[in-house]
């Protein structure tokens, strides 16, 4: 029911043989890694092209065995002929699952008529914004996989999903992506439950441009340094990743009512809010590890949040370490004490008045 193909380098009209002669089998899984594809050495122009795929073109629309097709590490030695031909066979397939990755894609066509697509993975290729723009026949598409592409705009990647009407997971992780806001409208497929758009060009305003009821939602590796308030109602959020991002401070969770894990490591957060779990009561996992904290008498309260929160500081005690003051630079927080004294101004004046 498996089969996996490694290092193919045949000609067109050989390989589409080979496709033809699995679909026709058993297999419903087939793999296909480092696969080049080359004309015969006179030049394949597009009218010549055409018949191969001709033939399998009533093929790949029959209900047969196969139910996903991998492609891996494509290059494409045919250059005289129109690409669309191809995407065409492609986005008519009635498969299940379809992953064509690595391969300098620069664009897919929408299918003609519903498609069986649950799964696409068209990651590291060249795509961009264009992409299933006015396309609504993915219906049944429940992963979409985009990573490591070429789009720029998060606002045409909402308009992309607005008709995916099954789409639950979207990973738009390594592209371009920004958000300038300035009232600009999102509108993104409302079954959209999980969305990664971790390592991209996205500033404070993305939170002015999420799917309403997005429950887990990556903005890893970014350029934000506020959560807005007031901004974003995003009530089924249960889990935001903002690691290596701009923050100074921990976000309240004013619009993320079911809030329950929080991830801000690697962030420029020197005194974080020691009222953070009393403004985010359902949090159970808050991971602030590996920012440069200063030691200082309002570190203090956070200190004493980790002893009364029972445990929800992830990383605890040896992703806390002091960075500032240098003296103290190396100290784990749970080592790092002042005296009553030393942090209470009117303790100190009055025991220096007494002195005195």
């Amino acid at each position: 029911t498996t089969v996996t193909l490694d290092a193919v380098d045949l000609q067109w009209a050989i390989i589409l043989q080979i496709f033809m002669l699995i679909w026709y089998s058993p297999v419903e899984h087939l793999t296909v890694r480092n696969l080049t594809f080359r004309g015969p050495l006179e030049k394949l122009t597009e009218y010549a092209f055409q018949p191969l795929l001709s033939s399998v073109e009533q093929l790949i629309s029959l209900d047969g065995s196969m139910k996903a097709l991998t492609l891996e590490h494509v290059r494409n030695k045919v250059y005289y002929f129109n690409q669309e031909i191809l995407y065409r066979q492609f986005s008519e397939m009635n498969i299940a699952n379809l992953t064509i990755a690595d391969a300098y894609m620069p664009h897919m066509l929408c299918p003609n008529r519903t498609s069986s697509f649950q799964c696409l993975n068209f990651s590291h290729n060249a795509l961009t914004d264009e992409l299933f723009q006015n396309c609504g026949t993915l219906v049944d598409l429940k992963l979409l996989i985009l990573q490591k592409n070429k789009f720029e705009s998060l606002r045409k990647v909402s308009f992309m999903t607005s008709r995916m009407k099954s789409l639950t997971y979207l990973d738009m992780s390594n592209n371009l992506l920004r958000h300038d806001g300035a009232g600009v409208q999102c509108q993104w497929a409302e079954s959209l439950a999980e969305l990664d758009l971790s390592s991209n060009q996205l500033v404070d305003a993305v939170f002015e441009c999420l799917p309403a009821n997005v429950q887990k939602l990556s903005l890893r590796n970014n350029q934000i340094s506020n959560v807005p308030s007031g901004v974003a109602e995003l009530k089924s959020l249960e889990e935001l990743n903002l690691a290596l991002n701009r923050l100074a401070d921990l976000p309240g969770c004013g619009g993320f009512t079911s809030l329950q894990f929080l991830n801000v490591e690697m962030n420029s957060i020197l005194t974080p809010s020691a009222d953070f779990f009393q403004s985010c009561p359902r949090v159970r996992e808050l991971q602030a590890g590996h920012n440069p904290f200063q030691c200082s008498c309002e570190l203090q309260a956070f200190i004493r949040l980790e002893r009364r929160s029972g445990g929800k500081l992830f990383g605890w005690p040896a992703a806390y370490v002091c960075e500032y003051p240098e003296g103290l630079r190396g100290t784990e927080l749970k080592d790092f004490h002042l005296s009553p004294l030393a942090c209470n101004t009117t303790l100190l004046l009055v025991t220096a008045l007494l002195l005195t």
